[in-house]
């Protein structure tokens, strides 16, 4: 089974290539996770004693960038960046259709699905948690549209459900009215910006190109 690679490692952070189909930490129930992952990569380089930390989550069938914390006196840093956004984290994602808007800023406030706790919604303004995701349409072929995914915040489903909400579920999302899929959902979490918490260099991290996505690199900003 696919379990990912590090893309990037040093004494106090790692990013992780997350594949489809894995939690990133346990829910009770016993599964294996992301986390199991990269605790037993450390064991085999020789670093047993460090106890890796998630600083952020995708869904389960999400794939690629996960930051994990490998040291205790910097983590604190490394939340910080994440609650006040100064991380920047694009998506990739395919959508059935042309998508019509060459560029999308969306605001829509996310909150829960009373009808289905599974599910997240757009709301009103006034309701839910406020909400923004900007949207770049990069290729389209044979009915479909790659798209360029930048969060500005973290709300639980948020690209899926702004999405979803314009009319563009994501290919494989079942849960949002999304076209099925033999390759499962067409997110991927490509690149993040972030602030180094020991050394304050700005890094930018990629993982390589999802070909499950799209199958030919297309030309990013």
């Amino acid at each position: 089974m696919d379990e990912g690679r590090a893309i990037y490692e040093d004494e106090v952070l790692l990013a992780w290539d997350k594949p489809a189909g894995i939690l990133v930490h346990g829910d009770g129930s016993g599964a294996r996770t992301l986390t199991d992952v990269v605790a037993e990569h450390l064991v085999d380089a020789g670093r047993a004693d460090v106890r890796p930390q998630p600083v952020q989550r995708l869904d389960v069938e999400t794939t690629g960038l996960v930051l994990f914390s490998l040291d205790r006196a910097t983590q604190p840093a490394l939340d910080a960046q994440v609650a006040g956004h100064d991380m920047r984290k694009q998506y990739l994602a395919v959508v059935s259709g042309r998508f019509p808007w060459g560029e999308k800023n969306l605001h829509q406030p996310i909150g829960r699905d009373r009808h289905d706790a599974r599910r997240m919604r757009a709301c009103r303004p006034g309701q839910g948690k406020p909400a923004e995701t900007r949207v770049r349409r990069l290729a389209e072929k044979d009915g479909r549209t790659l798209l360029l995914v930048e969060l500005r915040t973290g709300r639980r489903h948020q690209i899926r459900v702004h999405l979803a909400s314009l009319g563009f579920p994501i290919v494989g999302d079942a849960l949002y009215g999304g076209a099925r899929s033999k390759r499962g959902l067409l997110l991927h979490a490509w690149r993040e910006e972030l602030d180094h918490p020991m050394t304050g260099e700005r890094l930018r991290l990629e993982t390589a190109w999802p070909a499950r996505l799209w199958p030919e690199p297309v030309a990013l900003p």
